[in-house]
């Protein structure tokens, strides 16, 4: 396979615009997944002063072998003033819908449920009028912490479950396929619009993607994202395959097909890309 290492699309990651969103990011001591996560679209979406928040640091307690998010069992403490300070970035950027997502904490009790809801919180008070998206990991599958989150009620609750179930044994070993299905199927329960996504190109075939598309479906999620996986480095699992946009059309059609509200595929996407819009057309 040629495209072994991440083809970053053509982006203006030294505008005006994308130096903006990093200085601000930086004065509020808050972290980005487009950043962290070396995110192919990060010009589009700082250049749209838009940015994907996340919360409680940027070392992660699992490894997935998917993920450029550094990992390690003793990440930094949780920063009590986070909630408000990413509260004051998005008045900031004057967003209208945000994404906040997280690192994976197993060493919190909680899975850090408590801090997602106190983000919400305050994101909330101070512009009421912004739709939140948050994606958080599975906490384990723990409805207490989970129950924590729906309580705060973000306007859409993301959970990716990445990959096929063959292959989680090798992709995201710390991970349960059925257990982020539960996690959906509880957030749905508890009346929120769900979504979820997975990378293609790991070694999955076209029959299980669509297996994944109706699982989500029978589990209560509303919304799919799938997206090509691009290989950070060659510590990462190298790409299988690279998935035409006339594949991905065919995966969005059959998702549409079986009742799934919004299905958004192609070679870029990423659960967070163009989240306001993909909610938006589910409202249609």
């Amino acid at each position: 396979m040629s495209e072994n290492i991440i083809i970053k699309k053509k982006t203006t990651v030294l505008s005006p615009q994308v130096t903006d969103v990093k200085r601000l990011l930086r004065r509020h001591r808050l972290h980005s997944v487009c950043e962290s996560a070396h995110c192919p679209n990060i010009g589009d979406c700082f250049g749209k002063k838009t940015a994907t928040f996340l919360i409680m640091g940027n070392i992660c307690t699992r490894n997935c072998r998917f993920c450029d998010i550094g990992n390690t069992s003793r990440p930094d403490p949780l920063d009590p003033a986070e909630p408000e300070n990413l509260a004051r970035a998005v008045a900031e950027l004057g967003l209208r819908y945000v994404v906040i997502t997280s690192v994976t904490r197993d060493d919190l009790p909680d899975g850090g449920a408590e801090h997602f809801a106190k983000t919400i919180a305050a994101v909330s008070a101070v512009s009421p009028a912004t739709l939140v998206e948050v994606l958080t990991p599975d906490m384990r599958g723990n409805p207490d912490a989970l129950g924590v989150v729906a309580d705060a009620r973000p306007d859409v609750f993301n959970h990716n479950v990445e990959t096929v179930p063959r292959l989680y044994g090798e992709v995201r070993p710390q991970a349960d396929y059925r257990r982020s299905l539960r996690v959906l199927s509880f957030m749905k329960e508890r009346g929120l619009t769900t979504k979820s996504g997975l990378m293609v190109g790991l070694g999955e075939t076209d029959d299980e993607i669509r297996e994944v598309l109706h699982d989500l479906k029978v589990y209560g999620c509303d919304i799919a994202t799938i997206g090509q996986y691009f290989r950070p480095s060659h510590a990462h699992l190298p790409v299988t395959r690279d998935l035409t946009e006339e594949e991905f059309a065919a995966l969005r059609a059959y998702g549409l097909s079986i009742g799934l509200r919004e299905v958004y595929a192609g070679r870029f996407v990423r659960s967070s890309f163009n989240a306001a819009e993909v909610f938006a057309a589910t409202t249609r």
